[in-house]
């Protein structure tokens, strides 16, 4: 554990110090003062920020989490050849990218709601998309370091982490509504329960419309989950299976990194 703290702090150090991680904290902070100067109402700004945030947060987590990782490979190199745990180093190089990334969108989305928000009892809606946002950022971070790990050429791994971007951000709504379209006459309701499951990002998009109680915007699977569970168990559920989507790309990696040949 003394390790790994150390390791940690190095690492948050090292990654607070790239200019990424200010530009990342700026665009979020020009955005948000944006939504909130001119949309005129907090909880259509939350709604503009969520669709920013399930695009962004996403493709950013995992290139920069990659590109990171390739480039700390003489460093990690050097680490291996001292008789350390190599879990502890993971686990510090991870949480030591994926926290400054998560604080740099914390402060960029925070500051302008405190600049216009005229009342904090509407902080709860900030809470959930703070909370999103930095759950995103966890899941990807983690799926980033997993291919990075299991694909030594930089380029090919980029691609690969493009196209998994691709499949879950985009791609993977026109399937469903091929789905949908093929098998209209058939009960779908939890072949969809089950496929928004295996997609992170629709599991975000979920948890904050289901808190919002928008139902025109939720789409089929979020309409189907709603009338499934409830308003709250259905929160409750998503944040479970997203949850999950943070551990087991965790212990994935943790698992290649114990066992793969510098």
């Amino acid at each position: 554990m003394k390790l790994m703290n150390k390791i940690l702090r190095y690492e948050i150090h090292n990654t607070i110090r790239n200019k990424w991680i200010i530009v990342y904290a700026f665009f979020f902070f020009f955005v948000g003062y944006a939504l909130f100067a001119f949309s005129g109402d907090t909880s259509k700004a939350y709604i503009s920020l969520m669709n920013v945030v399930l695009i962004i947060i996403p493709i950013v987590s995992l290139i920069f989490g990659s590109i990171y990782l390739y480039n700390s490979r003489e460093f990690v190199e050097m680490m291996l050849s001292q008789p350390i745990d190599r879990k502890s180093l993971f686990l510090g190089v991870y949480f030591g990218t994926s926290i400054p990334l998560s604080l740099s969108w914390v402060i960029g989305i925070i500051l302008p709601f405190l600049l216009f928000s005229k009342s904090y009892q509407q902080f709860d809606g900030l809470l959930f998309l703070i909370l999103i946002g930095a759950a995103l950022t966890f899941v990807f971070t983690a799926i980033a370091f997993f291919v990075t790990i299991r694909q030594d050429d930089k380029a090919k791994g980029l691609g690969y982490l493009i196209m998994i971007w691709l499949l879950l951000a985009v791609i993977y709504d026109g399937i469903i509504l091929l789905i949908v379209y093929y098998f209209q006459d058939y009960p779908l309701e939890k072949v969809m329960i089950g496929l928004s499951i295996v997609n992170p990002i629709d599991l975000a998009r979920l948890i904050f419309l289901i808190k919002f109680n928008i139902s025109a915007l939720m789409g089929y699977t979020g309409a189907v989950f709603q009338s499934f569970f409830g308003s709250m168990l259905g929160i409750f559920i998503s944040i479970f299976f997203l949850l999950i989507w943070i551990v087991v790309p965790i212990i994935l990696s943790t698992k290649s990194f114990s066992k793969k040949d510098f």
